[in-house]
């Protein structure tokens, strides 16, 4: 009976190291999956929350608590970036809408773009920034602080540009942000405390499993329609996919731009972060109460979201082999001198 026992559980376990190992491929595969099966969007969008509120718990679950104590020694990196992705970004973007005119023209537009820029990075940020080589150390340390701030960020931006577009008040935003936050922050808790750290990292390719899955449940839920939408009005669903793919990429350079004096590597790993906006935080924090037009922004948003880092991964590897190559031939001279 036993060994019984431990053939099923083994089954899923050994599908979900599989699935683990595939890296940015599964990542990028989820989305084309998801928009290929409209039925399971219908399934499982009453579910859009409790998928938010895994992935949350996931990744707070894998925090690695030494290199968050350890990137505290360097607060002024921390404290800019922070201050650029939960700050600078919406205010950017809420003065761009509103001079532009596109508040006024396309509100639910405009809304789309500002839940957008107000939402705190992926949680998923850190791994995807390690998947390619990158310094993912960084991205931690400013994805914690930004998630901490975002209840209150959130709230004085909606109560700035968005005014009445919200179907909840700015002060409700931030109250259900904060309890999202800290829900997932307990039952993460306490499943490190329950199963321990040492656990929890042993088993780092089926939990890599599991965060696919469970991002596969999001990103069907939330693109469910993207195909009746697309052969319905196909000019304008291929706009919104060019604008979601230009605002990712302009965040990425932009972002990598403004930090390069730290190094091209550590930039371009903060641009990953800055572009992977955590688009499923703000739907469960409005409870998906949201015009069709930015339903369908975000269901866009998912191309770029999963699509990028596969992409990036070819001009990655260069900068990580050159890092290393650099970080060797110092060593070298080292020891001649």
């Amino acid at each position: 009976m036993l060994a019984v026992l431990q053939t099923i559980v083994a089954l899923p376990l050994r599908a979900l190291t599989w699935l683990g190992s595939q890296g940015t491929r599964g990542v990028a595969a989820i989305v084309f999956i998801a928009a290929a099966v409209p039925p399971l969007g219908a399934l499982l969008r009453p579910y859009l929350t409790e998928a938010i509120l895994c992935l949350l718990c996931i990744s707070f679950m894998r925090v690695d608590l030494a290199a968050l104590y350890s990137h505290l020694r360097r607060p002024a990196l921390v404290a800019t970036a922070t201050v650029w992705t939960t700050i600078g970004v919406p205010l950017v973007v809420g003065l761009i809408a509103h001079a532009s005119g596109l508040t006024a023209r396309a509100p639910a537009l405009s809304l789309a773009l500002m839940l957008q820029s107000m939402a705190s990075p992926m949680m998923a940020s850190p791994a995807l920034a390690a998947l390619m080589g990158l310094d993912a150390t960084i991205v931690l340390i400013t994805l914690v602080t930004s998630t901490a701030l975002v209840p209150f960020t959130a709230s004085l931006f909606a109560g700035i540009f968005l005014g009445d577009m919200l179907s909840i008040t700015p002060l409700t935003l931030g109250l259900k942000l904060l309890g999202i936050l800290a829900a997932s922050l307990l039952a993460a808790t306490a499943i490190r405390w329950i199963f321990g750290a040492e656990a929890i990292q042993h088993h780092k390719k089926p939990i890599d499993g599991l965060n696919i899955i469970i991002l596969f449940m999001f990103a069907a839920a939330i693109m469910g329609d993207v195909v009746s939408d697309l052969l319905a009005q196909p000019l304008f669903t291929i706009s919104l996919a060019a604008l979601s793919f230009a605002i990712y990429f302009t965040l990425l350079a932009v972002t990598t731009l403004l930090f390069r004096r730290i190094g091209t590597e550590r930039a371009l790993a903060l641009g990953l972060m800055v572009s992977q906006r955590n688009l499923g935080l703000m739907l469960a924090a409005t409870a998906g109460v949201l015009p069709p037009t930015t339903w369908l922004y975000f269901a866009m948003t998912q191309f770029p979201i999963h699509l990028a880092p596969y992409m990036l991964m070819p001009i990655a590897r260069r900068l990580t082999a050159g890092a290393g190559a650099a970080a060797a031939s110092s060593r070298t001279e080292g020891v001649r001198s």
